[in-house]
């Protein structure tokens, strides 16, 4: 079998990974448009579970990976001059985006996948040869755009973010909020190896032109910001990406949405078949859950058709409750002027709850009531089973 794969992000390398393991005789190539040494972004994030996963499916980039993840399981919302903890007691693994590229382009190729950087595919025709055609090229997919058979539908928010990196090291997860006379700005950072940590700056689109973040440049912006946390960053500095500091943009977050991920040649994964608000922390999960998945699938089946129907099948509807928790997050912060003249214990535990469905339908100091009570319950019910 030929495959082409289009994006060499986490999902498309491990997918290449995983399909030259399923068949080490198969053509497996992947495409990207980027040149080798120019991964960006900053901090991923996944749970154990996922964790485990990639050791069922590959021990030696997993080894890879966990020796080079940062963890940390502890939380804070730091607000009002007060720091409210938080223990989910799960330990969370983080990695800087370029290094579990670097990871898993390396075993990809270990393995004799092509890796084929600074090539731009525009068009399924330029891979006439293959017979499975990957599109991991991400939220803007072309591949996806150039056909109506797939049913996208997107939707742009409002407010914005800016994904930047810090050299100070924080050493567990925290949430930082900081009132302005246009409205409040917050930050979340967390360390992603030994000297590097991940700064996601996150505002209202009022706050965000009040402040004039609409017509600063990048180095004025990031001037800016380094000094409405300036207690947080301790005179560390900002960068945009690690190879060029003021390469520093805010966007505004796109949710994805297809009514199918196939089309019989090419298959979807990664932010081209969904996009989970980033606030929820799912989008390397799920993108590298959809490539494992994938491949399950064409194990199991003689052909492409089958395979790609129960892929599409299988994840959707994993996917679909997923997606669903994270646009719950992303609006909570969206709404953030309902919540945020809580006191900041009440905050800190609305703001963790925020993935609920129910809360934007009660007044705040309800919704935190019954989750107190819920949670004193909990353990008298299960008391009384035992």
């Amino acid at each position: 079998m030929r495959i082409a794969c289009v994006g060499a992000g986490p999902a498309g390398l491990y997918f290449s990974i995983l399909a030259k393991l399923r068949d080490p005789r198969g053509d497996v190539t992947v495409y990207e448009r980027s040149a080798a040494d120019r991964a960006g972004g900053w901090g991923v994030t996944f749970a154990p579970g996922l964790m485990r996963q990639l050791h069922v499916s590959d021990g030696e980039s997993a080894r890879a990976i966990e020796k080079a993840a940062f963890r940390w399981s502890r939380q804070f919302v730091c607000i009002r001059g007060e720091r409210v903890p938080y223990d989910s007691g799960t330990e969370i693994y983080n990695l800087n985006r370029p290094r579990i590229v670097e990871i898993l382009a390396a075993r990809a190729r270990a393995l004799g996948v092509r890796l084929e950087y600074g090539t731009e595919v525009e068009s399924r025709a330029q891979l006439a040869d293959a017979d499975l055609i990957v599109a991991a090229d991400g939220a803007g997919s072309r591949l996806r755009q150039e056909s109506d058979a797939f049913g996208t539908t997107a939707h742009v928010a409002t407010d914005k973010y800016l994904w930047l990196g810090t050299d100070r090291m924080f050493r567990t997860f925290s949430y930082h909020f900081t009132q302005t006379g246009h409205g409040w700005i917050w930050a979340s950072s967390y360390g992603v190896q030994s000297d590097l940590s991940t700064f996601v700056v996150h505002c209202g689109a009022r706050t965000w032109a009040g402040l004039g973040f609409d017509t600063m440049t990048a180095a004025d912006g990031l001037a800016l910001i380094g000094d409405l946390f300036k207690e947080e960053l301790m005179g560390h500095r900002l960068m945009g990406q690690l190879t060029e500091e003021t390469d520093a943009y805010w966007r505004s977050f796109r949710t994805v949405v297809n009514k199918r991920w196939q089309d019989g040649t090419v298959a979807l994964i990664g932010d081209s078949a969904h996009t989970t608000h980033f606030s929820a922390g799912l989008g390397t999960t799920l993108a590298i859950e959809d490539a494992v998945a994938l491949a399950g699938c064409l194990g199991r089946h003689a052909s492409i058709g089958p395979s790609l129907r129960e892929y599409e099948r299988q994840r959707k509807a994993q996917v679909r409750p997923q997606q669903a928790r994270a646009g719950h997050s992303g609006r909570w912060f969206a709404d953030i002027s309902r919540y945020i003249d809580q006191e900041p214990a009440r905050f800190a535990t609305l703001l963790h709850a925020r993935r609920s469905a129910l809360q934007p339908l009660l007044p705040p100091p309800a919704y935190y009531h019954l989750r107190q009570a819920r949670r004193r319950a909990v353990p008298i019910v299960k008391a009384a089973i035992r």
